[in-house]
C-alpha cells in the first residue's frame, strides 16, 4: 500500500519545553484576559515552526469551577490555571466606614470588607461582626435631643411673641391672655 498523497486531518502543532513550536500546525489554546488573568475562551490557532503561542494563549485546559462564586484564572506566574473566589456584582461593606461597595474584581475580599451589612449607623466592626458603639449612639441621641429642644424652644418663643403682640395691641382674647 502506498502512502496517501492527501490528508483530511490537519497538521497538529507540537510545542517544545521552551514553548516554541518544534512542529508547525494547529493547536487548541485557552485564552486569558491579560489584565484580570480570567479565562475568556478556547480557540484553535496555527503556530509556525519556531514560534510561540499568541499572548494570553495557553495549551493546557483549565478546570471549570463548580460555583458561580468562582472564576478560572491563570496563576500570577502563568504556569497553571487556578480557581479564585468571584464576588463581582455583590455588595460588601467597609469595616471602617460602613460604606456599601460593589465588588468589581476577582479574588478574596480584603480584610477591610465584609458581606455582613451593619444593622445600624452606630455599629463598629470587631473583626468578626458588627457591634453597636454605645458612645456613638449616645452622642447621636444627645445631638438629636438638643436639636429637638432648640426647635421646641423656637416654637414656644414664636407663640409667646404672637400672644404678647396680641396683648400689647389689646386684641387678645381671655384664653390668649391666660395662655401667656
Amino acid at each position: 500500500m502506498t502512502e496517501q498523497k492527501y490528508s483530511l486531518e490537519h497538521e497538529t502543532a507540537i510545542l517544545g519545553k521552551d514553548g516554541l513550536a518544534i512542529q508547525a500546525g494547529w493547536i487548541k489554546v485557552y485564552h486569558s484576559n491579560q489584565i484580570t488573568r480570567e479565562f475568556i475562551a478556547s480557540d484553535i490557532e496555527y503556530v509556525m515552526l519556531g514560534v510561540s503561542l499568541s499572548a494570553g494563549a495557553y495549551p493546557d485546559a483549565p478546570e471549570l469551577p463548580g460555583s458561580h462564586d468562582e472564576a478560572v484564572c491563570r496563576s500570577v506566574d502563568s504556569k497553571c490555571w487556578e480557581i479564585l473566589p468571584d464576588y463581582r456584582g455583590k455588595i460588601a461593606y467597609n469595616t471602617l466606614t460602613r460604606a456599601a461597595i460593589e465588588i468589581t474584581e476577582i479574588g478574596e475580599l480584603p480584610d477591610t470588607l465584609t458581606f455582613k451589612k451593619p444593622p445600624t449607623d452606630f455599629d463598629t466592626w470587631d473583626g468578626k461582626e458588627w457591634v453597636v458603639d454605645k458612645d456613638l449612639l449616645k452622642s447621636h441621641q444627645i445631638n438629636e435631643a438638643k436639636q429637638q429642644q432648640a426647635a421646641l424652644l423656637q416654637q414656644a418663643n414664636e407663640t409667646i411673641s404672637l400672644l404678647q403682640d396680641s396683648v400689647d395691641l389689646e386684641v387678645a382674647t381671655d384664653s390668649e391672655k391666660e395662655a401667656l
